[in-house]
């Protein structure tokens, strides 16, 4: 298990801030909600630790070792993996191709070639697909591994996600909103699942979610962010009781487990 640590990290885009010295730490085995309103910079914040956008000022490291600088790609191979907000599965993949395609990073040429359906089969592949098939198995949905991926329902979209972010084997996890528009059944799979990530493989989840309910119950502890700024941070308990965080929700009562705007 890792540890992930950002530590005064501020980001601009034409003079509009959206992270100003935001401090963070995920710590070894942890999972992590990060909550605030739209606009808060929580996307961003992911963004700028993956590598998408470098920050302007701050340091970021996992395992104390330096990440601001490197590409995205250099990031991952180290250990973080990444879910988005908009799925962004292949169109005319199956779900174990969708799967395979995480391993872009440590795949050669030729099984890369497989993956998108060209002619260069190998065992390389089979032993990427064998490892597609273990992912989708621990995720419950093996079942579907011959399904184009887009036939399936948004939460089970959501979940292959995930899978295809699991089979590189991060030890750090960016979850963003892997909840957004499911019912309530599929939140409590999702809750059981990062539950099951972290304790039976060891990954330690960073989670940016809308829906408070999950949030409260399954993270270990949550930062807020309002504005690009951290506002508070603690137990969940505490920060649903903190006067900051439900001002910064324009007076919603996070008892009622309601959606944040």
């Amino acid at each position: 298990m890792s540890r992930l640590v950002v530590r005064d990290v501020a980001i601009a885009f034409g003079g509009v801030v959206a992270l100003d010295g935001v401090d963070l730490e995920l710590g070894a085995g942890e999972i992590r909600g990060v909550i605030g309103p739209n606009g808060a910079g929580k996307t961003t914040l992911l963004n700028v630790i993956c590598g998408i956008n470098p920050p302007d000022r701050g340091e970021i490291t996992l395992d104390a070792v330096p990440l601001v600088g490197l590409k995205p790609s250099a990031i991952a191979a180290r250990g973080l993996g990444r879910t988005f907000q908009a799925t962004q599965l292949f169109r005319g993949m199956t779900v174990l191709e969708n799967v395979m395609t995480g391993l872009h990073g440590r795949l050669d040429e030729a099984v890369l070639g497989a993956v998108f359906r060209s002619r260069s089969l190998c065992d390389a592949e089979a032993q990427a697909a064998a490892r597609a098939r273990e992912v989708l198995a621990f995720v419950g949905m093996e079942k579907f591994e011959e399904r184009l991926a887009t036939e399936l329902s948004f939460g089970q979209q959501r979940v292959i996600e995930i899978a295809r972010a699991l089979i590189s084997e991060p030890r750090v996890l960016l979850l963003d909103e892997p909840a957004v528009g499911l019912s309530l059944n599929r939140i409590v799979e999702v809750d059981g699942l990062m539950r099951r990530i972290r304790d039976e493989r060891g990954v330690s989840i960073l989670l940016i979610e809308h829906v408070i309910r999950l949030v409260m119950d399954v993270s270990d502890g949550i930062t807020v962010l309002s504005h690009g700024r951290k506002i508070a941070e603690g137990r969940p308990e505490a920060i649903r009781a903190d006067p900051a965080v439900i001002e910064a929700y324009l007076g919603k009562d996070l008892h009622a487990g309601s959606p944040a705007p």
